[in-house]
């Protein structure tokens, strides 16, 4: 991660935005029930997902700090705030990072450094999705259509959200307009939670 900031710090003279989305494969954990879990694979979105957002937080943040300013953003997922079955530890993971987010921003606001993580629902279109299905609605016998309009269905619009929309959102936080946004999720579930 520091060979890669570096570059951008040698091409652009500084980072300005610093966005993690990370993610890792599943497969061995979705669509397992939490009781038939061994501890390493409840804990391994945990482990993963948190320390992956502090260390790409924290080295951008040593950069941003003698500027005065910077904006630190992460995705995170429905799953923070809504129980879902067949995840393993993703809730925790996801509950985590928000957490972080908050205290991230604690430390950094004074220093001109905003820090916001997005919450969107469930997109059809990215990989982390397609493995969702494959691990939990295909053995239940749901087509692809039938998963998205699943997904759709517990939206207010009744249609899932587009990642070009979670990026314009995101060019959004990251700009000046959204000065005044720090140590917060932005709510994407498009009504699926209320927060």
């Amino acid at each position: 991660m520091d060979r890669h900031l570096r570059s951008v710090i040698d091409q652009a003279g500084r980072v300005d935005i610093s966005f993690n989305a990370v993610g890792i494969p599943d497969t061995d954990i979705l669509g397992v029930p939490l009781v038939e879990l061994e501890a390493g694979q409840f804990s391994l979105p945990i482990t993963a997902y948190t320390t992956s957002y502090f260390l790409t937080a924290r080295l951008a943040a040593r950069h941003m700090i003698p500027n005065g300013s910077g904006v630190i953003m992460t995705v995170t997922a429905l799953p923070a705030r809504k129980g879902t079955a067949l995840n393993g530890g993703y809730g925790a993971a996801m509950a985590a990072k928000e957490a972080l987010t908050r205290d991230l921003s604690a430390e950094l606001a004074p220093r001109g450094i905003r820090v916001v993580s997005l919450r969107p629902h469930g997109m059809p279109e990215t990989s982390t999705m397609r493995e969702v299905f494959d691990a939990k609605a295909k053995p239940a016998g749901l087509t692809w259509e039938q998963f998205a309009g699943y997904l759709a269905g517990d939206t207010h619009p009744r249609r899932v959200m587009a990642l070009e929309e979670m990026a314009n959102v995101a060019a959004f936080v990251a700009s000046d307009q959204a000065s005044g946004m720090t140590g917060t999720t932005v709510n994407l579930t498009m009504g699926s939670l209320d927060d």
